[in-house]
């Protein structure tokens, strides 16, 4: 098994798993790598030093501390936000906007939302002072996992 680091072209890094390089390739090439938090399918592999299990002389019971690096530790914590997001909302899909307003204008009880809207259509809710924020949900996490 090939533990590849990856990265997107928005510069989000992830890692891969595959069966071997060429298996990699082949994914990539028919467009089945894409990034888990933007969904961007222009992956590249980034440089990695290889893990070599020779043995060790040292005393393997100490810990060994991992330290995340600040931009995973930040793709982390959006990725926590936008999971307490999706199980702490109701998803209204297209009927976003109307569903908003509803609830802004006290015609329905008021909860959690989320769903889609046009640039145009969060602008007009933002004026009428609706609080809307874009967020942008990773395909992953739209379906359900296997």
């Amino acid at each position: 098994m090939k533990v590849l680091n990856l990265q997107c072209s928005q510069q989000h890094g992830f890692e891969g798993w595959f069966g071997s390089e060429d298996e990699f390739q082949d994914q990539l090439a028919r467009g089945l790598v894409e990034c888990p938090l933007c969904g961007d399918a222009a992956v590249t592999k980034m440089l990695s030093a290889p893990r070599l299990n020779l043995g060790s002389s040292k005393d393997s019971s100490a810990p060994q501390q991992v330290v995340a690096a600040p931009d995973q530790t930040m793709q982390a914590a959006w990725m926590k936000m936008v999971r307490h997001v999706m199980a702490n909302t109701e998803d209204v899909g297209a009927r976003f906007p109307e569903e908003a307003r509803r609830i802004h204008y006290g015609e329905t009880e008021e909860r959690g939302i989320r769903g889609q809207a046009s640039v145009q259509e969060t602008q007009a809710l933002v004026e009428e002072g609706i609080g809307v924020l874009p967020l942008p949900i990773p395909k992953a996490l739209k379906e359900p996992l296997q």
